[in-house]
């Protein structure tokens, strides 16, 4: 993506929202057609990049804006740089956050093939919230891409009153407390959404492999439920972010007849239809320091998105609930894991 003035025409790689020269907004350029113009092969390891060898491409569109991209494929110069999509179900699309969180939720959308949405869809979404912290911890969805997330449904004309912003507390501490420190409500009053606490919701009895389910009337009432976890290292995140929709009780009964990998599996059957986004850009590890990985990552199956970031951050060691997920079943769309690897070292 790349910003030109619509006056003096102007370019820029990143979104400084106004020209500097005249002062008005930039208007977002898609690149459509890349194709390969500079190769450098790179032959020495680093911490961000311990796969080699690798390729630093130099990218050219057709408006001949230039930007650099790192892929594990070998490219001649003068071929073509097209990313496929796809339409499996099952499929993880990866992408790089270069400036613009909206922009990288565009495309792993786009890469998995778009959703069913339109003007009156109606969109519950669920973000991380668990502590009253701010966003710099990664405890909880960051603001930022709440309201990307949030920007990205507008742009596909779902009118804003259609949209909900959820969450419940499993713990101790009120979820207003969360979504205040967080800075979650804060996007939510920006844009006139009104926050939703789950536990106040009517609950509706389902049941699925033998497990008895009762799950947030308001997800049966929505067309489409938009997971929006930012995921930790060592942990099943978006997964577990999805079980909010149980109700509390019910789900501490559930621990005690079935695993978590038991417990996402009913509800993955049960629900109508969720989509998971997740927000990968600056990550808590298990000894809550975080780094920056600078990803977004899609899928309508949350398990194999976390089984992904795992391999991403090479985990050995897997949570529970992926400990079943073949990593070599998901096919991937977008960036390739090998390109994006990074193991936290403690």
């Amino acid at each position: 993506m790349f910003y030109q003035c619509p006056k003096c025409k102007k370019v820029w790689q990143y979104p400084i929202e106004k020209c500097p020269d005249c002062f008005l907004n930039l208007e977002r350029m898609e690149s459509k057609n890349l194709k390969v113009v500079g190769i450098s092969k790179v032959a020495i390891p680093t911490i961000f990049h311990p796969k080699i060898p690798y390729f630093a491409l130099v990218l050219e569109d057709e408006n001949g804006n230039k930007l650099v991209q790192k892929s594990i494929k070998e490219y001649k110069i003068g071929d073509e740089f097209k990313i496929e999509t796809t339409g499996d179900k099952s499929a993880v699309a990866i992408w790089r956050i270069k400036y613009d969180f909206w922009e990288a939720i565009e495309k792993v959308v786009e890469l998995l093939g778009g959703l069913n949405i339109n003007r009156d869809s109606k969109i519950l979404v669920l973000p991380t919230l668990v502590l009253p912290t701010h966003s710099f911890f990664a405890e909880n969805t960051s603001p930022q891409f709440l309201e990307a997330a949030i920007k990205y449904l507008a742009g596909k004309e779902v009118k804003v009153e259609n949209i909900k912003v959820a969450g419940q507390s499993f713990n101790e501490i009120p979820i207003e407390a969360s979504a205040q420190k967080s800075q979650l409500l804060g996007v939510c009053q920006k844009y006139k959404i009104i926050p939703l606490d789950l536990a106040k919701t009517n609950f509706i009895k389902k049941t699925q492999n033998n497990l008895s389910l009762e799950i947030s009337e308001e997800v049966f009432n929505s067309d489409l439920v938009l997971n929006l976890p930012i995921l930790k290292i060592g942990r099943a995140s978006a997964s577990e972010n999805v079980l909010k929709v149980l109700k509390k009780e019910s789900y501490l009964k559930l621990k005690y007849l079935a695993s978590d990998e038991e417990i996402i599996e009913a509800l993955g059957k049960t629900l109508p239809g969720y989509f998971t986004l997740s927000e990968a850009e600056v990550v808590q590890g298990e000894d809550k320091f975080t780094h920056f990985l600078g990803l977004v990552l899609a899928s309508f199956n949350s398990l194999n998105l976390d089984r992904v970031f795992a391999e991403i951050t090479m985990r050995k060691d897997l949570p529970e609930p992926l400990k079943k997920v073949r990593i070599d079943n998901i096919p991937i769309s977008g960036r390739q894991i090998e390109e994006l690897q990074y193991k936290v070292y403690m």
